[in-house]
């Protein structure tokens, strides 16, 4: 299967869950399972599962051929080029497309001078008045291509403005952008683009990150500190007929490997290799050539082999457009969209299944404890109602007394439930303190001070130490708060379980494993730019300021979701308790008025307690229903990823296809 029908694929199961999903909430809230913290709990599972997003970034030099390779996975459907792949420079600013069906479909343009102000990018995505939008006709391929070509305009600046904006380092004149006769320097017109359009893909999710070279890289901290980090795969392009450049391994070394978990998510592409075929040389020869660059590349990047896969994206595309299947079998695309498939799409798929199965059973537990208190209620009331048969009125207003007697004693233990909310929302508070905006604000502030100091910035990687290990150690001490919640949680549960028949659980306190690991991510993305090879962009008050803004906005994006887990995971224990309280209360209430009515007609014993049976196998009922219905939940089909193990990227052997097309 291509890429495009992997994610067809991916898409479905995500529509087939959230389908389930919808049935079990629409079920717990008929039967009154649904309270306040399972809802808010199934509302978020459902977005997370419906809204899933799947980001790849095309990563490389100018002209490497990413934006045709782009054309060729995605696009070729147009039966044209889309995005700008002609010689020399053409994905001038970092370039995101993805689908919002609350947007018109459109090319949203934010002007390169908003890197003079402070605002960060994450910022500037809020004001959509500050972007010049281009509207967009999905159904007329040319129109698409003609707008498209904004995100190539370039502007020419003097050289002090190009500085300013972070595109003319004097300590890497390597790097510099071409300068015009009269001595001003071509730069990016647009910062970023945004292009919003209904692609089948882009509408189950997939986001394509197409960036620019490395000086533009560079000069956006936001693109290495955030946006490329978080790709859930990164695709990076080198070219075959230049082979490794210095600046291929400077964009690898400094914005790529650094960031990466064992470099899984990494996948290079040996791109151009058309260029090698040769009328002079044998299909094998050829192959031969491609395999040794491919061998090379990956001892050079320290990637497994099977990393690294040679294509032609401009005949692919040209196969794709024109039904040639020889060629395409030649261009070795589709070893590329297996690759990203069988990689991607399974990654994501067991990700998302592993996070949301954890949720399903909480959720199961959770309405499982309803029913069984209420099924011990009822319970309870037809032992007491067995007992009044042939029972005298003394009887009677016994057991009347000890019903009210048991329902004044649960009413006094209200001082009990109250001490334990107190700690409850004294340790929450702490945690909030911990992992609140204030604090992070505090944590940053002399960070903040160190990169907005003037001139060379010569303890600024000691600095760097300090917050980060600051920000760990509140990550640590939430970690510990919560366990000490749960501990006392499950200590009070245990005996309010033991004492008043409830079956309350607390739970497993949220992991801030994961978090922590975030944090690490971000750290070694920011550390490249502590090197001597930045310390004159450094000294720069603009992109100093960009770059802790960057760093503040992507550090909102770890801190925010894990107070937010927090604070639902307490919820769910609070709600929890008012329920099971709740549901007692109404069994004291329901038993006195059976004994009452038992009390004024003896004759309606024997109906009570046949009704009170009808409703035991209405909770049995019940009960199997919420075991089917999480288990239809559980058991929704994975993908069917049937490919063998990824050993040699060509489909079919490259020199026998190439005889073929000779």
């Amino acid at each position: 299967m291509s890429f495009n029908e992997q994610f067809d694929q991916y898409g479905a199961w995500r529509r087939e869950f959230a389908l389930c999903l919808k049935r079990l909430a629409e079920w717990m809230k008929e039967q009154g399972l649904l309270n306040a913290a399972v809802e808010a709990r199934m509302l978020k599972l459902e977005s997370q599962v419906r809204s899933d997003k799947v980001m790849v970034a095309f990563v490389a030099e100018f002209s490497r051929g990413k934006s045709e390779l782009i054309n060729a996975i995605f696009f070729a459907g147009h039966g044209r080029r889309i995005l700008p792949a002609s010689a020399g420079r053409t994905t001038m600013c970092p370039t995101e497309l993805g689908y919002d069906p609350d947007t018109a479909p459109c090319l949203r343009l934010l002007p390169i001078e908003t890197r003079l102000q402070r605002q960060a990018l994450a910022e500037w995505r809020l004001v959509p008045e500050k972007w010049l939008q281009v509207d967009l006709d999905v159904d007329n391929p040319a129109q698409l291509a003609a707008a498209f070509q904004k995100v190539a305009e370039v502007l020419h600046v003097p050289l002090e403005q190009a500085r300013a904006l972070g595109f003319w380092n004097d300590s890497s004149p390597e790097n510099h952008p071409p300068v015009t006769a009269d001595g001003r320097v071509e730069v990016p017109k647009w910062r970023h683009a945004l292009v919003n359009i209904a692609h089948p893909l882009l509408r189950q999710g997939l986001v394509i990150l197409d960036t620019p070279g490395l000086n533009a890289i560079g000069a956006e901290p936001e693109l290495t500190v955030s946006l490329i980090p978080q790709a859930h795969a990164v695709v990076f392009i080198l070219a075959a007929d230049t082979g490794v450049t210095r600046s291929d391994l400077c964009i690898w070394r400094e914005h790529l490997a650094s960031g990466t978990k064992g470099s899984d998510n990494r996948l290079v592409v040996l791109n151009k290799i058309d260029t090698l075929w040769d009328a002079l040389s044998t299909p094998e020869q050829v192959q031969a050539q491609i395999d040794r660059q491919r061998a090379s590349l990956a001892d050079i990047l320290g990637l497994q082999r099977s990393q690294v896969l040679a294509v032609s994206a401009q005949k692919g595309l040209d196969a794709k457009v024109m039904h040639d299947d020889a060629l395409l079998k030649a261009s070795q695309l589709p070893a590329l969209e297996v690759a990203l498939a069988k990689g991607l799409m399974g990654q994501r798929q067991k990700i998302l299944r592993a996070a949301v199965a954890a949720s399903i059973q909480e959720l199961k537990s959770e309405a499982a404890r309803a029913l069984t208190m209420r099924r011990r209620d009822q319970t309870e009331q037809m032992l007491e109602l067995r007992g009044l048969r042939g029972k005298n009125s003394t009887v009677i207003r016994h057991m009347r007394k000890r019903i009210a007697h048991e329902q004044a004693e649960f009413s006094g233990s209200s001082a009990r439930l109250h001490a334990v909310r107190s700690v409850h929302n004294t340790l929450l508070g702490d945690v909030v303190h911990l992992l609140g905006m204030p604090t992070l604000r505090a944590e940053l502030a002399g960070l903040t001070a160190a990169l907005k100091q003037p001139g060379i910035k010569l303890r600024l990687k000691k600095t760097y130490g300090e917050t980060f290990s600051s920000l760990r150690k509140a990550l640590c001490q939430a970690q510990t708060i919560t366990t000490d919640m749960q501990a006392m949680l499950d200590s009070a549960f245990r005996q309010l379980n033991a004492e008043f028949g409830f079956s309350l659980q607390a739970g497993r306190a949220p992991d801030m494993t994961q978090y922590e690991q975030d944090l690490e991510l971000i750290e070694r993305s920011h550390l490249q730019y502590l090197g001597l090879g930045n310390v004159m962009r450094l000294a720069q008050a603009g992109f100093s300021d960009r770059l802790v803004r960057a760093l503040s906005s992507r550090l909102r994006m770890v801190f925010e979701p894990a107070l937010g887990e927090v604070e639902q995971w307490s919820q769910s224990a609070s709600v929890q308790l008012d329920a099971q309280i709740r549901e007692r209360r109404q069994g004291f209430a329901k038993r006195l008025e059976s004994i009452e009515r038992i009390a004024q007609a003896a004759s309606t014993l024997d109906e009570r307690i046949a009704e009170l049976n009808v409703q035991d196998m209405r909770l049995r009922a019940l009960e199997t229903t919420l075991g089917e219905l999480t288990l239809q939940l559980l058991d929704v089909q994975p993908l069917p990823f049937a490919f063998p193990p990824f050993q040699n990227p060509a489909i079919d052997t490259a020199g026998a296809v190439l005889a073929e097309l000779a």
